[in-house]
């Protein structure tokens, strides 16, 4: 089976997207992980000023997934260009940005310094829930401003990052995509919080954070499901729980075009090798042609 696919206006040689935040900027991670299985790779949120993140604790272990607080940190976009600008080229995968700021001139400042390097793409980080306040992805209106401002900063293709804690999400999907973005990342980690009842404190310093892993994919299979109907001709790239093919053919059935893999790195760098040889194996015994004929494919109860 054909791996190859469009995002847009972009072109794929695999439908895995290795995620931001997993794989940090690229570049550092090339001795672990085989980046030659993945159709792009998203480095790790940047922001126009260097963030410290949050205090320890800032990850946890909770039923069958996991909580971050990590509260992104990162050096600010002056120092990561200066530190990553020249290797971005030199990775073996088309290499996409993720900006993201506090106030809207932020997200379009971080786009329009990323487009002078290799990077081939830039994600709007519009839903992380470990920031201070709430994601900007809850509200269609202030959504869609953050994505008219980094439309208007760069000529990159450009997705925008939702959040399935937005109700509903297919109005956030459909206002980003009138503003300008290309394709929408569904989705971001779902707020979570967990206590430990023995020392009786939050097990992340911040109390709430992002909760990802297995556990949540059959909420991201909803929401992809509904940005799919509402959108139809907006492509998506799916996020939230990915370890196996099976869970990429879930995804491409349900109306993704593509399919990001991320907490499954933490435990096994090189997890997109056995997914991307799943996804052949299942492409043959279904005498598939193409993974573009799975997208959308999930047959209804009549």
């Amino acid at each position: 089976m054909n791996l190859q696919t469009t995002l847009g206006p972009v072109e794929l040689r695999s439908p895995l997207i290795a995620a931001s935040g997993t794989v940090g900027s690229v570049t550092d991670f090339g001795q672990s992980i085989d980046y030659s299985v993945y159709g792009a790779a998203v480095a790790k949120s940047v922001s126009p000023e260097p963030w410290d993140g949050r205090p320890a604790p800032r990850m946890a272990p909770a039923g069958g997934g996991m909580l971050n607080g990590i509260g992104i940190q990162n050096p600010g976009i002056a120092a990561w260009l200066e530190t990553y600008g020249n290797e971005i080229e030199n990775c073996g995968v088309p290499v996409w940005g993720s900006v993201v700021s506090h106030d809207i001139a932020g997200f379009a400042d971080v786009a329009l310094a990323m487009s002078d390097t290799a990077l081939q793409a830039i994600e709007v980080n519009l839903s992380c829930p470990n920031l201070d306040g709430l994601p900007f992805a809850l509200d269609a209106a202030l959504s869609a401003r953050v994505v008219a401002a980094v439309r208007a900063s760069t000529t990159l293709p450009i997705g925008a990052k939702l959040s399935p804690d937005a109700h509903p999400i297919a109005e956030v999907a459909a206002a980003v995509a009138e503003a300008g973005a290309d394709w929408v990342v569904v989705a971001n980690t779902v707020m979570g919080s967990s206590i430990d009842p023995h020392t009786r404190r939050p097990r992340l310093s911040g109390l709430v954070g992002g909760y990802s892993g297995d556990a949540i994919r059959p909420i991201t299979v909803r929401c992809v499901l509904e940005v799919s109907e509402a959108c139809p001709t907006l492509p998506i790239v799916a996020c939230g729980g990915v370890s196996h093919a099976d869970h990429v053919v879930e995804y491409l059935l349900a109306g993704a075009s593509a399919v990001a893999i991320g907490t499954a790195h933490l435990a096994k760098p090189r997890i997109a090798s056995s997914v991307a040889s799943g996804l052949r194996k299942y492409g043959a015994r279904h005498k598939l042609e193409s993974v573009n004929e799975l997208k959308g494919a999930y047959e209804p109860w009549q």
